[in-house]
C-alpha cells in the first residue's frame, strides 16, 4: 500500500476512456477522481489539489486548452503537472498544448502500460517527495519502495505521519518550509489539521532520529528544513 496516495484528476468526458484510465491507474496504485467537463475540473480543483491533472483536449463546455490556461495563469495551481490526452496528433496542436503549458502529451489511442510509464516520469520529475528510489542525509537511509527507514543502517520505528514528513524533507533538503507549507505539501490542504500539530510530529521525527535528529533545524520565526550542514 502506498504511504502517501497521489491524486490524479482524469479530465474526460468519453464514459469508456475515462473507465479505462481509472482502472489503469488504480492498478498502479494512485487515486483518481473524474471530472466530465472543464467546469467540473476546475470546481474540484479549488477544493481540492491534484499531484496531475489528465486533460482530454475536447471537453463539452470548453477547450482542455483553455483550462490549462486557466491553470497555468493561477499562481497557487500553476505548479501543477498536466498531460494532454488527445485524439490530435498534428504537430501543431502538440506543439500548441506544450506551448500553452503542458508537461507531456499522449495520444490516443494509447497504451496503458505507456501512459503508467508516463504519469510516473513526470510525478518523479514534478515531486520527487514520490520517487521510488532510496532517499539519504547523513546517517539516514528511506526507502520508498518497502516504506522503511534506517539509522546507521539499522531499522527503525517511525510513525506514518513522521514518515511522511522524514520523506518530504529528504526530498527537498536546505530549503525552509513554514508549518502552512507542511501541512499543505505533506498532509494536503482538505486535512484538518492545525498548524501547532506540525509541531508534534517534528518533535516525534526527531525523537525516532536519535542521534541524527539534528537533521531537522528548526528555523525560528519561520519553520523547519532539513539540513546536514
Amino acid at each position: 500500500m502506498a504511504v502517501d496516495k497521489t491524486t490524479i484528476l482524469i479530465v474526460e468526458d468519453e464514459p469508456a476512456i475515462a473507465e479505462l484510465v481509472t482502472f489503469t491507474l488504480r492498478e498502479a496504485g494512485w487515486n483518481t477522481f473524474v471530472a466530465g467537463s472543464a467546469g467540473e475540473a476546475w470546481e474540484f480543483i479549488q477544493r481540492r489539489m491534484p499531484h496531475l491533472v489528465l486533460l482530454d483536449w475536447m471537453l463539452p463546455d470548453q477547450s482542455g486548452l483553455r483550462l490549462l490556461s486557466r491553470i497555468r495563469a493561477d499562481r497557487q495551481l500553476q505548479g501543477i503537472p498536466v498531460i494532454m490526452l488527445t485524439a490530435k496528433s498534428m504537430e501543431e496542436d502538440k506543439i500548441a498544448g506544450l506551448d500553452n503549458g503542458a508537461d507531456d502529451y499522449i495520444t490516443k489511442p494509447f497504451s496503458p502500460r505507456e501512459l503508467a510509464a508516463r504519469i510516473k516520469a513526470l510525478l518523479r520529475r514534478k515531486s520527487p517527495e514520490h520517487a521510488q528510489s532510496l532517499m539519504s542525509a547523513g546517517v539516514v537511509t528511506l526507502d520508498p519502495a518497502s516504506c522503511t527507514v534506517m539509522l546507521h543502517g539499522q531499522k527503525i520505528d517511525i510513525g506514518h505521519a513522521e514518515y511522511k514528513l522524514l520523506k518530504f524533507f529528504l526530498a527537498h533538503p536546505e530549503r525552509v518550509f513554514s508549518r502552512g507549507q507542511l501541512l499543505d505539501k505533506v498532509w494536503g490542504d482538505h486535512v484538518a489539521i492545525e498548524e501547532r500539530t506540525v509541531d508534534v510530529h517534528v518533535l516525534r521525527l526527531r525523537k525516532a532520529l536519535k542521534d541524527a535528529e539534528s537533521l531537522i533545524r528548526t528555523v525560528r520565526s519561520v519553520g523547519y528544513m532539513l539540513s546536514e550542514k
